[in-house]
């Protein structure tokens, strides 16, 4: 095995372990175990979860108003939630720095990538320093959703990383397969991909705002088509430091405009998209379909989901899974767009 085949072997390792660091992040966020513990990185000042007497009489000695202070039952499992997610994290940043040093080491490989694996690695040093913030500042709306954005940034550069590596040559949609599509075809991905991103980051504003269930009936808004709502308040990305944000502070009409701004931009992102896999599917040929089939399969299920969790008064199974198709979602459009500007037939 050469160096860059090990490369990029580790790379799709670190995206498929950084999938479940999103997907354990969405998990830990949708179960209140966010502050399960009130400090960083440790556990109410252990490397691990206080276990005996002596750790748990010290921990309350330290801090108060957290879960264990407040004989939260279910303080044990959030902590241990939060410390599973640290350690997995923590693997992964080993890992990308690993890659790292793997890229410096092998720079004078034409097939090496450097630049991309320096930046993730400074890219997941920020992450932690996010994750540390989101602790530190209380769940404050804006840090959460720029963790949050930065762990789906991490996932889909991780997978372009696997892709570069994995694929010399042609584009896969060049010319000979798109045709006189090419160009209108690589506007409408950019475009899609562009309405995916914020509808993603409209979703996660909605869960760390905890507005998932302002409208607890669909296709209406409690009851209404356009219900009461503050736009102004709902979006006020920076409030004040010092405040604690579980659970929410917004009322209601901030929480609806939210949530109602999160299913436009439902119907705006299944436009924009569908158009993409029409698109591709009209194209013809192998790997163009293939494409539009995965494209508008991951969009469906997303789209059912989303209802599903609406419908079903957010179970966590649920809520979790929604996560986890945002995050293929953006595997899939970075795949198209690699297909249409880069990428061999069998990306």
């Amino acid at each position: 095995m050469t160096r860059i085949q090990l490369f990029n072997r580790i790379s799709l390792a670190a995206t498929l372990l950084t999938l479940v660091v999103v997907v354990l992040g969405a998990f830990v966020r949708l179960s209140d175990a966010g502050l399960g513990c009130p400090d960083w990185p440790g556990c109410y000042g252990q490397t691990t979860v206080p276990q005996t007497e002596e750790e748990i009489e010290f921990a309350l000695e330290q801090w108060d108003d957290t879960p264990l202070a407040r004989e939260d039952e279910a303080w044990l499992a959030k902590a241990w939630k939060e410390m599973a997610h640290r350690y997995v994290a923590g693997a992964l940043g080993l890992m990308i720095l690993g890659l790292a040093g793997m890229a410096w080491w092998n720079r004078r490989d034409p097939r090496q990538p450097v630049k991309l694996p320096m930046f993730l690695l400074a890219l997941v040093i920020f992450q932690s320093l996010l994750g540390m913030w989101t602790v530190t500042l209380l769940l404050k709306p804006a840090i959460v959703l720029a963790h949050l954005i930065g762990g789906l940034a991490t996932l889909s550069l991780l997978w372009l990383q696997y892709l570069r590596t994995r694929d010399s040559g042609p584009p896969a949609l060049g010319p000979a397969v798109v045709g006189q599509w090419g160009r209108r075809l690589r506007g409408l991905a950019v475009a899609a991909f562009t309405v995916v991103v914020l509808q993603i980051a409209l979703g996660g504003w909605v869960s760390t705002n905890y507005a998932a269930l302002a409208c607890p009936d669909f296709p209406t808004c409690q009851d209404e088509w356009w219900p009461e709502m503050d736009f102004r308040e709902g979006f006020t990305l920076w409030r004040e430091l010092g405040k604690d944000y579980e659970y929410g502070i917004l009322e209601n009409a901030a929480r609806t405009a939210i949530h109602q701004t999160h299913r436009i931009g439902a119907i705006v992102t299944l436009v924009v998209a569908g158009a993409l896999v029409l698109a591709l599917w009209r194209v013809g040929g192998l790997m163009p379909r293939r494409l539009a089939i995965a494209t508008g399969g991951v969009l469906l299920a997303q789209l059912l989901i989303g209802i599903g969790t609406v419908i079903f008064q957010l179970p966590l199974w649920l809520a979790t899974l929604h996560n986890a198709g945002a995050a293929l979602l953006s595997l899939v459009m970075v795949t198209v767009l690699w297909s249409l500007y880069r990428g061999r037939p069998d990306a």
